[in-house]
């Protein structure tokens, strides 16, 4: 589902800011777009989203700046000096340029207690994520209601046509019986010769095993109760998957159904069920 979510914070002169964005996905794919003093954290940031996120792409940027006292680089004198003294040997050379210097390898050290500041910036970047994750969080909660509810209307709607599929059934068979009397009467009037009943049970009762449906609409009856009992349930685990699986085996009796009857009724009823689980497994994408 897609969501936003902000943070920043200023600690000891340094200010930090977060921000993570999620789209729909199917599974969790996880951005991270950080400065070159946050990326050794990046392995670190990506486990701690992925115990509270399960699905999504999930991108995370992050800044720092640091005016303190502390943050400023040291320099080696020493390894300075000696760059200088090297400089002088070159006689009629141009002036020294102290920018340059600086530049040069092992003039500029970082500051020190390096371990103690990459703490310090660790846990300023976990306070950010988790405050930025439960905003985003919020954000895909109100989403979500949204999504349960467009589900459980065409859970309803699914319900609906079916009913009208299993009292339609029993009616085929009996338009059947009534079309097949009627013309082996027509053909036979003439001819003065009669059918016998035994066949012709026989026929209607082939016809009848041959378009049976009531597995399937059992079947897809039980479907509908679980879905509904997985949009009822309260459980923190992510029910995303299991609705995409479940809508798939509605499609299944959906489709056996319009193929094992020739009714056009019943055709009609299918089509729309089926064109309702489509938009069922579309929106269960976007289900975490």
């Amino acid at each position: 589902m897609t969501g936003y979510g902000e943070a920043t914070i200023n600690v000891g002169g340094a200010h930090y800011f977060l921000d993570i964005r999620s789209l729909n996905n199917k599974y969790l794919k996880v951005v991270l777009r950080l400065p070159e003093q946050l990326q050794s954290l990046e392995a670190e940031l990506e486990s701690r989203l992925r115990e509270k996120i399960s699905r999504g792409t999930v991108t995370i940027s992050a800044s720092m700046s640091d005016e303190s006292e502390s943050a400023a680089y040291e320099i080696n004198k020493k390894a300075l000096q000696r760059y200088i003294e090297q400089l002088k040997d070159f006689s009629g050379g141009p002036g020294i340029n102290l920018a340059a210097l600086l530049a040069l390898p092992g003039v500029l050290q970082p500051p020190g207690d390096a371990e103690g500041r990459l703490e310090a910036i660790k846990a300023a970047m976990f306070q950010l994520l988790d405050k930025a994750v439960t905003q985003l969080q919020s954000m895909r909660e109100r989403e979500g209601q949204a999504l349960i509810a467009d589900l459980r209307s065409h859970h309803s709607f699914i319900a609906d046509r079916l009913v009208l599929v299993s009292e339609r059934a029993p009616e085929v068979i009996a338009d059947y019986e009534k079309r097949l009397r009627s013309r082996i009467d027509t053909l036979l009037k003439d001819v003065g010769v009669k059918i016998d009943s035994v066949d012709l049970v026989r026929e209607i009762a082939a016809y009848a095993e041959r378009t049976d449906i009531a597995e399937e609409i059992n079947r897809l009856r039980a479907h509908l109760d679980q879905f509904s009992e997985l949009l009822a349930s309260n459980e923190s685990r992510p029910l995303g998957r299991t609705l995409d699986f479940l809508a798939q085996e509605m499609l299944r009796e959906a489709n056996t159904i319009a193929s094992k009857s020739p009714d056009a009724t019943i055709s009609r009823h299918a089509v729309e069920i089926k064109g309702a689980i489509d938009r069922i497994k579309e929106q269960a994408q976007n289900v975490e």
